[in-house]
């Protein structure tokens, strides 16, 4: 009962190609966006600093279109 609460976006069916796909790329950006970010907090060169300020710009814009 507990798992039925927990992921009801589990019981809505089977998922088409094009969603899973969809769902994947997200999943994707998602763990770029986080592997970023701790790049970005250990980071000492302001030049790279900024390239990875703008690479998280980007990953946020395209997880944004598929939402």
């Amino acid at each position: 009962m507990e798992e039925a609460d927990s992921e009801p976006s589990a019981n809505t069916g089977p998922l088409s190609a094009a969603d899973r796909q969809t769902a994947f790329k997200k999943n994707d950006l998602q763990l770029s966006r986080k592997r970023i970010l701790q790049q970005l907090e250990t980071s000492s060169n302001e030049r790279y600093s900024e390239l990875l300020r703008r690479t998280l710009a980007d990953l946020d814009a395209q997880i944004a279109k598929l939402s």
